[in-house]
């Protein structure tokens, strides 16, 4: 059984919950503000514990109340912190979530303490060997995410790519990825860029995902707030392939995780 090391960003989100997403220009009001936990990276480490994996996580947080927060948080979830750094003089990263009655959202996201993760942060996953799978979406800097890449695939780890938010990384790093998950967004973008992908996973929402010819449906929900979704597939689909999973099954798997998070307010579950 391999690892799910996940090398990416977290956040406090601030929720801010209104009737409709407002125009350019215009001011509209929201209800009390909710503040809670989040950042892709943060929310698939969170997810690939609850799907059954040893679950790392390698980031850093500001030298605040926030960041320690969130330092006792994940390890209450059970994700090994050995890796993270508290980073002084600097926030801890932070998320503004609009979300309107539809349950859709918007985000704008203040990277702090994130954008400290460099190239020395490399040899925290100087161990990554066979059977190991490195998880990332693409909240760090581009240069430190591909260099993550090259060093995983040159251990034979398998990478898995979450390519949000979206930039166009040259094709030669998408292809030791297996798979760069995308949604329909996202490989909309990917598509118009010109890039090859030899591996791509799309998730479709309500229409489930497809990786290949393969193909899955989305499982049913009851939805409050889609934010965080993807993280809970991405996190769970990571797990399942660690654990031995058949890509059909992780997808299932994965698809069961994400319709639960929308059933519940903010990217990550109460604590247990």
């Amino acid at each position: 059984m391999g690892r799910v090391i996940v090398f990416g960003s977290l956040s406090q989100d601030l929720h801010l919950h209104m009737e409709r997403h407002p125009r350019t220009g215009e001011t509209v009001m929201s209800g009390d503000i909710e503040y809670r936990f989040g950042g892709k990276g943060a929310n698939q480490a969170v997810a690939a514990v609850r799907a059954g994996a040893e679950s790392f996580f390698v980031g850093k947080v500001g030298d605040d109340p926030q960041g320690r927060e969130y330092l006792e948080r994940l390890a209450a979830f059970g994700v090994n912190t050995s890796r993270m750094e508290v980073v002084p003089g600097v926030p801890t990263g932070t998320a503004i979530i609009y979300n309107d009655t539809d349950g859709e959202n918007m985000i704008v996201v203040a990277p702090g303490a994130n954008h400290r993760m460099g190239h020395e942060d490399l040899a925290k996953l100087d161990d990554l060997e066979p059977g190991d799978v490195l998880l990332m979406p693409l909240e760090l800097k581009h240069d430190v995410v591909t260099a993550a890449v090259q060093l995983a695939a040159d251990r034979g780890a398998r990478v898995i790519l979450n390519l949000a938010p979206f930039a166009p990384l040259p094709a030669t790093v998408l292809a030791s990825c297996d798979p760069v998950v995308v949604n329909e967004h996202e490989a909309e973008l990917l598509e118009n860029a010109g890039i090859d992908a030899p591996s791509v996973l799309r998730t479709l929402g309500t229409r489930g995902s497809r990786w290949g010819e393969l193909q899955v449906p989305a499982v049913p929900a009851q939805v409050v707030d889609t934010t965080g979704a993807g993280d809970a597939y991405c996190g769970t689909l990571a797990a399942r392939l660690s654990v031995g999973d058949s890509p059909a099954d992780a997808m299932r798997a994965a698809s069961e995780a994400a319709a639960r998070c929308v059933e519940h307010p903010g990217a990550q579950p109460p604590l247990p």
